[in-house]
């Protein structure tokens, strides 16, 4: 039986995301081929191995955290250690999302360890967390991409006029994002031009880096890539439902309010169905993702597939929509574990 360790929490700012996704992971995993082993990552950034009914599920609103006076975890070029005991490992699901999660920070530690891990690698996950890089590749590997300009903190408190400048032909609404912000933090609408400057130290507050791109109307799609037997593979695309009452799909929305919904299959084409999945695939390969990856797209009124971005670590709880499409797809969410677990196994 193979001992995997589940990392969760983390200091980025979806610690609590995490915890829930890790908490899915550990109720799905099948325990007659794999022993789990819960290990939490504080807000502080300290290692510690949880107990196995540690809570990980949202209660009265409030979502879980990692803390508490556990057992301290030691890392080395020779593994974990735990108490100075070695702590034996065969495989890692890091189920981080965003900063430190998946901007390669968390990947060049795991890389130290010598223990294989479920996921991209250092190189492909820091390009796919900054959306103004990701941007290039998958431009270069043919899919479409909003208009936007990348603007750095130093340029924009050098002169934010001139930046204002540099923003009108992207036109009203656009957006401006951290560029390497997760779950939408740091992600602001802007709808006149008199709030640019206040979403600007929004994102900044984020991030040293700002995505800033038109707005595309058109529905937001999502398709989930998963490698199975060295192969990637895509699901079937849901479309994404948001209440109105919410300008855009950000945090509130995905975690806290049960505002939205993905329909699956997405209400398209044949055609666009292929197209979505063919992109999906092509995005993956272009930043060298691995394991697994949730593509976001935008579906305009004439049928134009314009990509949004990669997570390459995307929520993981049985109600998230990367395993809801695999689900759709035929492949049950421990199923969906155990294939990340053996492609890990078998690098």
């Amino acid at each position: 039986m193979k001992r995997v360790a589940i990392l969760c929490g983390g200091p980025g700012s979806e610690h609590e995301i995490s915890c829930l996704s890790a908490g899915g992971v550990l109720s799905a995993i099948n325990r007659g081929e794999y022993e789990p082993i819960l290990i939490g990552i504080s807000r502080q950034g300290d290692w510690m191995v949880l107990p196995l009914d540690y809570p990980l599920s949202l209660e009265n609103g409030t979502l879980p955290s990692v803390s508490g006076n556990y057992p301290e975890v030691t890392r080395g070029k020779n593994g974990i250690t735990v108490d100075g005991a070695q702590l034996v490992v065969d495989v890692i699901f890091p189920v981080l999302h965003g900063t430190y999660g998946e901007d390669g920070q968390l990947q060049s530690d795991l890389d130290q360890l010598g223990i294989p891990y479920v996921g991209s690698g250092t190189v492909a996950s820091e390009q796919a967390m900054d959306k103004s890089d990701a941007k290039t590749f998958f431009s270069s590997a043919g899919i479409a991409i909003a208009p936007s300009i990348t603007v750095t903190e130093n340029e924009w408190r050098r002169s934010p006029s001139t930046v204002t400048q540099s923003i009108e032909p992207l036109g009203m609404p656009l957006f401006v994002k951290a560029s390497r912000g997760g779950s939408s933090r740091g992600t602001v609408k802007v709808k006149e031009l008199n709030t640019f400057a206040a979403a600007m130290d929004e994102a900044l507050s984020f991030d040293s880096k700002v995505l800033i791109e038109s707005a595309i109307d058109g529905a937001e799609v999502e398709c989930a890539v998963l490698e199975i037997d060295g192969t990637p593979q895509a699901s079937i695309p849901g479309k994404v439902w948001i209440d109105p009452q919410y300008e855009f799909y950000d945090y509130q929305a995905k975690y806290l309010d049960g505002a939205t919904r993905i329909d699956i299959p997405a209400p398209f084409s044949a055609e666009i169905i292929e197209k979505i999945q063919s992109y999906a695939l092509i995005a993956f390969k272009a930043i060298g993702a691995r394991g697994l990856a949730r593509v976001d797209f935008f579906v305009t009124h004439d049928g134009e597939i314009i990509i949004n971005e990669i997570n390459t670590m995307p929520g993981f709880t049985r109600t998230s929509a990367y395993p809801k499409m695999w689900q759709a797809t035929g492949i049950g969410y421990s199923e969906v574990i155990t294939h990340l677990l053996q492609s890990a196994l078998a690098r």
